[in-house]
C-alpha cells in the first residue's frame, strides 16, 4: 500500500472513532455505592428510595404541596409508587429501594447506576414513628471522578399532608400499629422542616424527639 493510501485509510478510521466516541461516553455506565446511616437515638426509617436522574427531577420544594405519591411515602413508607412516577418521566437512570426497618445507630448500603451526563441522586424513606415526616435527599450531586466520594447529612421533612396528632391509631409501623393513611386529612397542605416531636399525646419527646440532622449519607464511585 503506497504512503498516501494509508494515510487516507488511517484518516478514516481516525473519523470513524471520534464520531463513534461521544455515543459510548455518552451510555457509560457509573457505578455508586451508597451508604446510609440513622443518627438519631429513637426513631427508625422505612425502607428506603434512591434514584439516580438528571437536572429535572426534583422529589419536592418546601412551602409547596407534596405529590400525591410522595404522600404515601411520608404518611406509610409505599415508596412502590413514587418510584414508578420516578420511573416513567424518562429523566431516571436507576432506582434502588433497601428493605426492612433502620434503626438509631444502624447503616444500610446499596449499590446504583448512573451514567456520565447525569450527576444527580435523591434519596427518601419516612420516619417512625411520626404521622408523615420524611427524611430526604433531594437532587443532591453524585462525586465525580476527581472527588470520588461526597457526604451528606439530611434533614427531616413534614410532607404536610396528615396532621401531626402524634396518635398511634394514625402512625403505622411496629411502635403503634396504627392505620399507615389517612386520606380524608389534607395536613398543613405544603412540605415543611419538620419540628420534631411534640410528645402531646402517644409519643414522649425523650424517646422519640430528634435535633438537626437524621441521617448521614456517604456516596462512593466504584466506577
Amino acid at each position: 500500500m503506497s504512503l498516501r493510501k494509508s494515510l487516507v485509510v488511517s484518516t478514516a478510521v481516525l473519523a470513524a472513532t471520534l464520531s463513534f466516541a461521544p455515543s459510548l461516553f455518552a451510555q457509560a455506565n457509573e457505578t455508586f455505592t451508597v451508604k446510609i446511616t440513622n443518627i438519631t437515638k429513637g426513631i427508625s426509617f422505612t425502607p428506603f428510595l434512591a434514584a439516580t436522574h438528571n437536572n429535572d427531577v426534583q422529589l419536592f420544594e418546601v412551602a409547596k404541596p407534596a405529590s400525591d405519591e410522595l404522600s404515601r411515602v411520608a404518611e406509610g413508607g409505599d415508596v412502590g409508587p413514587l418510584a414508578s412516577a420516578l420511573e416513567a418521566t424518562g429523566n431516571v437512570i436507576d432506582t434502588s429501594t433497601t428493605s426492612g426497618l433502620l434503626g438509631p445507630g444502624e447503616s444500610v448500603s446499596f449499590d446504583i447506576q448512573s451514567q456520565t451526563h447525569v450527576s444527580f441522586i435523591s434519596i427518601v424513606s419516612m420516619l417512625l414513628p411520626t404521622n408523615d415526616t420524611i427524611v430526604a435527599l433531594n437532587k443532591g450531586v453524585l462525586p465525580g471522578f476527581r472527588t470520588g466520594t461526597a457526604t451528606y447529612y439530611l434533614d427531616a421533612y413534614d410532607a404536610g399532608t396528615e396532621t401531626n396528632d402524634e396518635l398511634c391509631e394514625n402512625i403505622p409501623g411496629p411502635r403503634c400499629g396504627g392505620e399507615p393513611f389517612s386520606p380524608e386529612d389534607e395536613g398543613e397542605g405544603y412540605v415543611y422542616p419538620s419540628p420534631g416531636i411534640h410528645g402531646d399525646a402517644d409519643l414522649g419527646r425523650a424517646a422519640y424527639n430528634w435535633s438537626g440532622k437524621v441521617a448521614k449519607v456517604e456516596i462512593v464511585r466504584v466506577r
